[in-house]
């Protein structure tokens, strides 16, 4: 725990203020305080703990083709859902710290992205639910072939017939008439007054109340994006984050007093038993995954972390999948074995601190 907190504070008094990564919800304008809790982690909830994982945009270089690499994008945004990631941190090999979080889905340049751009944008299009795709996303070479990949299928892609206590909807330029609120698309056949004078083409996450009518014309309230997690015990998707190199993920963090526990994945790195493994209780855990050539390039490419080994870095640094078979192991598929292996010890670290 040392080390980390050391290579944070170096870090941090470099780093300057950036905005968070949940891109497509920025606004310069003023906004009211219950759509800037939806709009990113800064203002999230610290009471439940969350799990965030760094992924190397450069893995997408490695894809041969534009549909290759939608594959790959899709691959990582099923694993984060699957595996409940409440964060995914996209991070480049560059020697500055600028731009950090800054990539967004209102840029309307149709070029061909490579990398972490093309990983974000697909990363926030897929976790968004599929109904709010059309308003929140421009068209975009990028997205091309995103209608071939597998839906995630999270509990806030809901179906128009469906009921929840929470649906994640857009503002719109209609304002209700009786109320003088703002009127939101749900994802329902009509739309729901929530009492706030809100922008439109913002998202938001809103409370639906406990009358089950869809009809009803009872103004709605926009909640905190954690809301549905704290209340209702739903996993509510992942938030996306870009960091231009791998020191800026750990001062960019959006959450209080950053994450408490740091895990580095590598073939180097030391070979533990999953059952074996004992986590700290932690607030915020962050694993993170190097590119092609691994974390330990990624350390040596950025400049604030300059001398400093790999080790010296993370909290631990583990191989998750030893006597591996083939010479390498793709991100894509390391994602899934060590969030498979890490499934074991997060639960045993969240039991003994809950006991």
């Amino acid at each position: 725990m040392g080390k980390k907190k050391r290579v944070e504070k170096e870090v941090e008094a470099e780093a300057e203020t950036k905005p968070n990564g949940d891109s497509h919800q920025k606004k310069k304008k003023k906004k009211t305080k219950a759509v800037e809790e939806t709009n990113g982690g800064a203002t999230e909830s610290d009471e439940i703990p969350t799990v965030s994982i760094a992924i190397a945009g450069s893995i997408i270089d490695n894809a041969q083709s534009l549909e290759l690499a939608t594959r790959l994008a899709g691959q990582i945004a099923r694993a984060a859902t699957i595996f409940r990631v409440d964060e995914v941190v996209v991070f480049d090999n560059k020697s500055n710290s600028g731009n950090n979080g800054a990539f967004t889905t209102q840029n309307h340049s149709n070029e061909n992205e490579r990398g972490a751009a093309f990983l974000v944008r697909i990363l926030q299009y897929l976790e968004t639910p599929q109904y709010l795709r059309k308003v929140l996303f421009p068209k975009h070479n990028s997205l091309r072939y995103v209608g071939m990949l597998p839906p995630l299928d999270a509990p806030h892609h809901l179906r128009k017939h469906e009921w929840s206590l929470y649906r994640e909807g857009v503002t719109l330029k209609e304002r209700a008439t009786s109320s003088g609120g703002t009127m939101v698309d749900v994802g329902l056949d009509k739309n729901v007054v929530v009492g706030q004078l809100l922008e439109p083409g913002i998202r938001v996450t809103v409370a639906m109340g406990d009358n089950h009518n869809f009809d009803s014309d009872l103004p709605r309230q926009v909640a905190s994006s954690s809301k549905p997690r704290e209340k209702a015990g739903k996993y509510w998707g992942y938030k996306v984050r870009y960091a231009s190199n791998i020191s800026s993920i750990f001062a960019d963090c959006p959450y209080k007093g950053g994450y408490d526990h740091l895990i580095g994945t590598s073939e180097h790195g030391l070979i533990v038993n999953s059952s074996q493994l004992t986590l700290p209780g932690f607030r915020h855990l962050l694993i993170a995954f190097g590119g092609l050539s691994g974390l330990e390039k990624s350390v040596e490419e950025d400049h604030k972390l300059k001398g400093k080994n790999v080790r010296d870095i993370f909290d631990m640094y583990l191989n998750t999948c030893p006597h591996q078979g083939s010479r390498t192991i793709r991100t894509e598929e390391a994602l899934f074995i060590s969030l498979q292996y890490f499934q074991e010890p997060i639960s045993r670290a969240l039991d003994g601190a809950v006991s």
